[in-house]
C-alpha cells in the first residue's frame, strides 16, 4: 500500500500559509469571461462567511461597470449587507488581497473545431497571460494566495511559479480544476449502479485533463470501473460542446466558487498543488485542506494498481513544463 507522498518522498514543503482563518478575506478576481462572471455570481451568493470583498479587474472597462453594477443589486431584502460587495479596481490594485484568482484566457477553441484535449490546446496563449501576472504579483511582493482557474491548470501552476523566478513560494499558488471532475464523476455515479461507491469511497487526482486519475473506491478499488468512469469523466466537456454550449458552468462552480470557499474556510477540497523538489517537481491535484501549518494532503493508503496511475499522470505534468 502506498500513500500519496510516496510520489516523491523528499518533497520540499515549506509550511507557508497564505491567508489567515481570524478574519474575511479580500479577494480579487481577473477577467469576466464565461467562468469569471459565473464564478463572481458564486462567491458573492455563498461566501459571506469568509469574504470581506471582491474586487473586479478585466481589460474591457464597461464589462467591469455591468458586473459592478447588476452584482451589488443581488441582495436580500432586509439584510442588505449581508453579501460581500463588489467593486471594479485597478491593474495596480490586483494583488491588495488575500486571494488572487486567474481566470484569464486568451482563446477558447471554438464549438466547431475538433481537438483532442481542449485544455491542453489553450496553453502556450494562457501561459504568457499567466507568466506576465506572476512576475506581477512577485514584483508587488504578494502574500496571499494565487489561484488558477484558467486552462490546463496544472501546468499553468508551474508556468506561474516558474515564472516569479522563486519570488513566490510554490504554497502560495494553487490550481482549481480537479473540483468539477470530481463532481462530474458524482454525476455519473449516480445515474449508473456500477459506479455507486464513488460516492462515499470515491476519490479524484491528478490534472484537470487527459491524465485524470478516478478511483472507483479508495478502500476495494476496481481498476477497469476506475478506468472507465474516468473516461467518461474527462470526456463529459466534450458532450456538451457537441451540443453547442461551451461547458463553463459546473467547471466554475464545483472547480472555482465552491473549491474557493472551501480553501478559505479550511474545510477538504480539491485542488493542484506543489509537490516535488524545485524545479524537478509539478503540481498534482488531489484531495487537501489549508491549515495553520500549510496544505495538509489526505492521509489515505492507495493500493498499487491505483498509485501507478497517479504517479503516471504526476510523471507527465513534470516533464511537460
Amino acid at each position: 500500500m502506498y500513500r500519496l507522498t510516496d510520489l516523491d518522498s523528499q518533497a520540499e514543503r515549506t509550511g507557508y500559509m497564505p491567508f489567515s482563518f481570524q478574519h474575511k478575506k479580500r479577494v480579487n478576481l481577473l477577467a469576466l469571461g464565461d467562468v469569471g462572471s459565473t464564478l463572481l455570481t458564486g462567491l458573492k451568493l455563498m461566501g459571506a462567511d469568509v469574504i470581506e470583498c471582491i474586487g473586479i479587474y478585466d481589460m474591457n472597462t464597461d464589462l467591469c461597470r455591468r458586473y459592478e453594477m447588476e452584482i451589488n443589486q443581488i441582495t436580500f431584502p432586509l439584510d442588505p449587507r449581508k453579501l460581500p460587495e463588489v467593486r471594479s479596481i485597478t491593474a495596480e490594485e490586483l494583488f491588495h488581497c488575500d486571494l488572487f484568482i486567474f481566470c484569464a484566457a486568451k482563446a477558447v477553441p471554438p464549438l466547431n473545431e475538433k481537438v483532442q484535449d481542449v485544455r491542453m490546446a489553450q496553453f502556450a496563449g494562457n501561459k504568457k497571460i499567466v507568466e506576465q501576472y506572476a512576475r506581477m504579483a512577485a514584483d508587488k511582493n504578494f502574500k496571499g494566495l494565487f489561484a488558477v482557474l484558467s486552462d490546463p491548470v496544472d501546468p499553468l501552476c508551474k508556468a506561474a511559479w516558474l515564472a516569479a523566478g522563486g519570488r513566490l513560494c510554490a504554497e502560495q499558488i494553487q490550481g482549481f480544476g480537479l473540483g468539477v471532475m470530481n463532481s462530474r464523476a458524482i454525476y455519473y455515479a449516480k445515474r449508473e449502479e456500477r459506479f455507486r461507491r464513488y460516492l462515499s469511497e470515491g476519490r479524484a487526482f491528478g490534472p484537470h485533463g487527459q491524465d485524470l486519475v478516478l478511483a472507483d473506491s479508495v478502500q476495494d478499488y476496481d481498476d477497469e470501473l476506475s478506468r472507465e468512469l474516468t473516461r467518461l469523466t474527462i470526456d463529459a466537456n466534450t458532450e456538451v460542446r457537441e451540443l453547442g454550449f461551451k461547458p463553463y458552468i459546473a467547471p466554475a462552480l464545483s472547480s472555482g466558487a465552491i473549491s474557493l470557499l472551501l480553501t478559505l474556510r479550511g474545510e477538504w477540497h480539491y485542488s493542484s498543488n506543489f509537490m516535488g523538489r524545485s524545479k524537478e517537481g509539478a503540481f498534482i491535484g488531489a484531495l487537501n485542506r489549508m491549515t495553520e501549518r500549510g496544505t495538509q494532503w489526505e492521509d489515505t493508503f492507495l493500493p498499487e494498481p491505483l498509485f501507478l496511475r497517479i504517479k503516471n499522470a504526476y510523471d507527465n505534468l513534470k516533464t511537460f513544463i
